[in-house]
């Protein structure tokens, strides 16, 4: 199999696809000059997380995990029947999906063998793979009461118990009435200058670094690994009032998060829950890991819930909305829940809500930066046009909230790296119960796993032209076509007469999933697109980049999110003549006198203590 996550097109030069992955644009003609975002199996180092994320080390333990594979395919399959659904069967086999490269690849490829929505069986055992909108539509939207996130719910309990992610539905209305007026205007616009401190600070440590470095006034530096960083910072100020400083230094905590959240990753991507199994879950050593450092994590936001409620001040919702965020010492998120009145959560749900917005918020948000770096530093136009962009409407700063309408071609820039490169690429729901209706002609049984393929959506060269291809301009133009039944195109706004920041699932009739749809999706999405913005922007404003590998070693993993397979090395070289204004200056300007004396006294986000 061919390693790169991505090459080269010549015009005309025909389009080669491994043997066990078809290549949607095959054949097809691409603009010239332009980099493809092909993402085959990396067999050398960038094998599918199911395996590599296990943290397998030597031949005992590869034995293992086979052995734990094969047990629990007999403890979770047996005795189950398969009934009919009018969906194409296609008979799969277990070592397809621990194979040579990313799942969502290999589920890619069959769809492009076998159509937008195929049965994936196993023996007993089956998943329906969904790429077609109007099903999405229908799962998440129509009949969205119908379905539950079943796996991912089960693999995710012991982390995130009755979170948002796999709380069933009843407990999720009542936490997401609890944890939505949360991201209110106000509180987004404030966060605006902590992700611009946060930014800041990764910003001036990778100027420092260049300074040190001689001559050359440049640095390497592995930048999905600092957007990780960047992005633990930000989550922590705004949801736990807690700066981790992990741009900086590495503490007990913070191994403790990574180690969680890797753990997290880890049984999102591996197809084999052995972790439920008696006694094995116990003996495998990763496991045994991530119980210490679950306990860590647990403490930690324990004891932020705890001081918290010592000093809670209820109030109602209204007048929590209307708080000058600028001017006090706590406002985080959990601040909002502990002083919501009627908001009467135990300290458990409140564990569980933090623990879900903690993983959810910190890997989704790297991802899109990591991407997007990427996919510019091989666009010299774009990046050139957005860096002008940039250059034009801010002049040296971060944008704040206000801004963001103001910045159309990075809010684009985003947009297209989020279809290239969705998180999640897959969405994970079961019937509850049998539904007859589903469009098409389908029938999705009591029971039924369902992977709904946002990887394979996004890149279906019959809903977009030339998928492979990064064009943030793509999204200017509508995109139609009558083959597609049931889809109504893409039908993007008239300039001005819409205030969503991205393109979103309505728009493009559930061709674009970046953050879900449906009562279901993503609470955080503006969020999420708020702190992309300010880092983004920052980073480039700041500095020249160019990718420090060959595009093809760059690879790709899944968890989670996409990963890169070996990280994203960058050598970064601070811009001349950019006078830039810091987050405090700007909270200065502002009136923001709390987030001016915590800015200046930590030198980074502005958090209290």
């Amino acid at each position: 199999a061919r390693p790169p996550a991505g090459q080269t097109r010549r015009r005309r030069a025909p389009l080669r696809a491994t043997s066990s992955q078809t290549n949607a644009a095959a054949g097809a003609e691409a603009s010239a000059g332009k980099y493809r975002h092909l993402s085959g199996p990396d067999t050398s180092a960038g094998r599918n997380t199911t395996l590599a994320g296990a943290d397998v080390a030597g031949a005992f333990e590869v034995f293992d995990a086979l052995s734990i594979g094969m047990a629990t395919v007999v403890f979770r399959w047996f005795g189950e029947n398969l009934k009919p659904s009018g969906a194409k069967l296609v008979e799969g086999r277990v070592l397809d999906l621990l194979g040579d490269g990313p799942l969502l690849l290999q589920l890619y490829s069959y769809f492009r063998q076998h159509g937008r929505v195929y049965n994936l069986v196993f023996g007993p055992k089956s998943l329906m793979v969904v790429s077609d909108p109007r099903v999405v539509r229908h799962i998440l939207r129509d009949n969205a009461t119908g379905y539950s996130k079943g796996l991912l719910a089960e693999i995710l309990k012991e982390i995130m118990g009755k979170g948002l992610i796999p709380a069933d539905y009843d407990t999720w209305k009542v936490r997401r009435r609890a944890l939505l007026p949360g991201f209110h205007k106000a509180w987004l616009n404030y966060m605006a200058h902590q992700f611009a401190a946060c930014a800041e600070r990764l910003a001036d440590k990778l100027d420092a670094e260049a300074a040190a470095g001689g001559s050359a006034g440049a640095v390497q530096a592995d930048m999905e690994e600092r957007y990780l960083s960047v992005a633990l910072d930000i989550i922590g100020v705004a949801v736990f009032n807690t700066d981790f400083d992990s741009v900086d230094k590495e503490s007990p905590i913070i191994k403790a998060v990574y180690g969680t959240l890797q753990e997290t990753e880890h049984r999102a991507t591996f197809f084999l829950p052995y972790w439920d199994i008696p006694v094995l879950g116990k003996l495998v050593p990763r496991q045994a890991r991530f119980q210490k450092d679950l306990a860590v994590v647990n403490d930690g936001l324990n004891a932020a819930i705890k001081s918290a409620f010592s000093s809670r001040v209820e109030m109602d919702e209204e007048a929590l909305q209307a708080r000058d965020y600028a001017n006090v010492e706590d406002a985080s998120l959990l601040r909002f829940l502990v002083d919501l009145r009627g908001e009467d959560s135990t300290a458990t749900q409140l564990r569980d809500d933090l623990m879900t917005l903690l993983v959810a918020g910190h890997e989704t948000t790297a991802s899109v930066l990591t991407w997007a770096t990427f996919a510019l530093s091989q666009d010299a136009n774009v990046l050139a046009r957005l860096r002008d962009e940039l250059d034009t409407k801010l002049g040296g700063r971060a944008p704040t909230y206000d801004e963001v309408m103001e910045l159309p071609l990075l809010r684009r820039v985003l947009a297209e790296t989020l279809r290239l490169y969705p998180a999640p690429p897959l969405l994970i729901r079961r019937a509850l119960e049998d539904d007859p209706n589903v469009p098409g002609g389908l029938t999705m049984r009591e029971g039924q796993d369902i992977f709904i393929g946002v990887w394979n959506i996004h890149r279906d060269p019959e809903l977009w032209e030339d998928p492979e291809v990064f064009d943030p301009d793509r999204w200017l133009r509508p995109a139609a076509n009558p083959g597609v039944e049931g889809w109504g195109g893409y039908n993007p706004p008239a300039e001005g007469a819409s205030s969503s920041w991205y393109p979103n699932e309505v728009q493009s009739d559930y061709a674009f999933l970046p953050f879900g749809a449906g009562p279901r999706k993503c609470i955080g999405d503006q969020f999420a697109m708020l702190e992309a913005i300010v880092t983004l922007a920052t980073i480039v404003q700041r500095f020249d980049f160019e990718l420090a590998c060959e595009p093809g070693e760059v690879g790709l993993t899944t968890g989670a999110t996409l990963h890169t397979a070996k990280g994203l090395p960058m050598r970064l070289t601070p811009r001349e003549g950019v006078k830039w204004t810091s987050a405090s200056e700007v909270a200065k300007e502002r009136g923001s006198k709390v987030a001016v004396a915590m800015a200046g006294a930590k030198g980074g986000c502005p958090v209290a203590h």
